[in-house]
């Protein structure tokens, strides 16, 4: 190698081709029972049984759990589709 020639280091910034990862996030209310939350998690979010249990326990334990990983644009339909059966979820 010359001194011409040397590595470029990949640049950290985005390309407009990829988003950073976001999460969504599903939030105690104290009002919807373990199996109402486990069934909607099950139906908008894709969860099993079990990832959806596991989830629905830390939210009531913790406050809050990050339910599902992803882009912007992917999560917020699902963010909504959990907002309009009632249960508060935000994408930070």
């Amino acid at each position: 190698m010359t001194s011409k020639e040397t590595k470029r280091k990949p640049d950290n910034k985005e390309t407009d081709n990829q988003s950073p990862e976001s999460f969504l996030v599903l939030h105690n209310d104290n009002v919807h029972s373990f199996d109402y939350v486990i069934s909607v998690l099950m139906e908008v979010c894709g969860h099993s049984f079990e990832q959806a249990s596991q989830c629905t326990m830390i939210t009531h334990y913790k406050g809050s759990c990050d339910i599902k990983k992803g882009v912007y644009k992917t999560l917020k339909p699902i963010k909504e589709a959990l907002n309009q059966r009632e249960l508060k979820a935000t994408i930070d």
